[in-house]
């Protein structure tokens, strides 16, 4: 029976590598800051640390195979240190942990390497992991730092001290979404909803049971070593259609109402104008990354992982996006 630690056991991507691992049949442990008896009632076993004291991480990591860290944080309050603690201190005493116990490790990173420009620079096709990544907004804390914590698995790998891989999500969606469903969702309960240039554009999303079994392929793969995978689009599916299938797990129809995109522009500069005055410029880089997602094609291909891990997503949209919305009006 394989044996993994599982960081970040109660997030979107976490819970459901979980979810797989125990269906799989794994010996599951999850490092956890406080008691969880939800997880314990499932057959986790849970070991109390945090990413950040190396020391309980070391300790959690003995004994098992592989360690999964997907613990980060993604919207913390603060600048540069609070995302910088968490995503690249935390990956650094992952990487300690792993070598310390003999395990591999797989780390959950982002697509946000390639730079909000760089995603786009692919001339011909997609943006591969080939793809060279673009420069960074100094303000880009998210970005920055899952680069930076990415680069430290990837240098601990070519330098022989542990065996180790990286998966790169775009926006996830699912049970659990804490982050993109909510907003979306508070969006569709009123009923109508504006689609720029028709909402034809394909959404950089993919569902978190398909990143979670991608994880898992990519960790027990021998070839993927020191390797990182994009796990960015499981299907396509259209701004349009994912706003009609999140209405549809909420049980409210909804009128769609299509801005032209030279509008839409126009608007979202005023909109950024005033932002950047009330926020000192720290909403603009995320703003400008989502203009760009419900405006353009999704840039990414996960043609690598499907060819390399046998990546074949299973949860498809049509039953996946409104069972996510139908999740969030439960727990909300």
């Amino acid at each position: 029976m394989a044996r993994a630690l599982v960081t970040g056991a109660t997030g979107l991507v976490g819970s459901h590598i979980v979810d797989q691992l125990l269906r799989d049949g794994w010996d599951v442990r999850a490092l956890v800051r406080t008691p969880n008896p939800e997880l314990e009632a499932r057959g986790v076993e849970t070991a109390r640390g945090d990413v950040l004291d190396a020391d309980s991480f070391a300790r959690a990591a003995a004994g098992r195979d592989v360690v999964f860290h997907t613990a980060a944080a993604i919207t913390p309050s603060g600048g540069w240190e609070a995302y910088r603690g968490l995503n690249v201190d935390g990956t650094s005493n992952a990487i300690a942990a792993a070598e310390r116990a003999g395990a591999r490790l797989l780390q959950l990173s982002s697509v946000a390497v390639y730079g909000p420009t760089g995603r786009y620079r692919a001339v011909a096709g997609k943006t591969d992991e080939l793809a060279p990544p673009g420069p960074l907004p100094e303000k880009a804390y998210y970005a920055r730092s899952k680069r930076e914590s990415e680069q430290l698995v990837m240098d601990a790998h070519a330098q022989g001290r542990i065996w180790a891989t990286a998966v790169r999500p775009d926006v996830i969606y699912g049970n659990r979404d804490r982050q993109f469903v909510p907003r979306i969702a508070r969006l569709l309960q009123r009923g109508v909803a504006p689609v720029i240039g028709g909402g034809r554009s394909t959404l950089a999303i993919v569902h978190a049971a398909n990143v979670a079994d991608g994880a898992i392929r990519a960790a027990m793969h021998d070839g993927a070593g020191g390797r990182a995978y994009n796990l960015a689009n499981d299907f396509d599916v259209t701004v349009r259609d994912f706003f009609k299938l999140g209405a549809q797990g909420l049980g409210r129809s909804l009128r769609l109402i299509s801005v032209p995109l030279p509008l839409a522009n126009a608007l979202f500069r005023a909109a950024m104008a005033t932002l950047n005055v009330v926020t000192g410029g720290t909403s603009s880089v995320l703003s400008t990354a989502s203009l760009s997602m419900v405006t353009r094609d999704n840039p990414f291909t996960s043609d690598r992982a499907r060819r390399e891990l046998g990546w074949a997503p299973a949860v498809r949209p049509e039953q996946s996006i409104p069972e996510a919305f139908r999740w969030w009006l439960r727990h909300h």
